[in-house]
């Protein structure tokens, strides 16, 4: 089971977890979207596709662009379309 925290709020939990490159990517389902705030930054991956960003928000501490998902992706990363990863200092154990 992993576990994705940040300053001292859960942000998501699931055992049904994709690993990409050494990021745990959360199911839809799994994260608490009470603590996503949508941003307008995008990324692109030449394999994976356009990433979109989410704000994280904990206990009125805003952690800007510290999740990301790919909500279509090219078919090599078809297995984590729409799932969440995190990073900047969020925790996943």
């Amino acid at each position: 089971m992993k576990r994705a925290t940040w300053n001292g709020g859960e942000l998501a939990e699931s055992d049904r977890c994709e690993v990409v490159e050494g990021n745990q990517y959360f199911p839809p389902d799994a994260v608490k979207r009470e603590c996503l705030r949508e941003s307008t930054t995008h990324s692109v991956c030449p394999w994976k596709g356009t990433a979109s960003y989410y704000d994280v928000v904990v206990k009125g501490e805003t952690n800007k662009d510290a999740a990301w998902y790919y909500p279509e992706t090219k078919p090599a990363a078809s297995n984590i379309k729409g799932y969440i990863a995190f990073w900047k200092g969020v925790t996943v154990a």
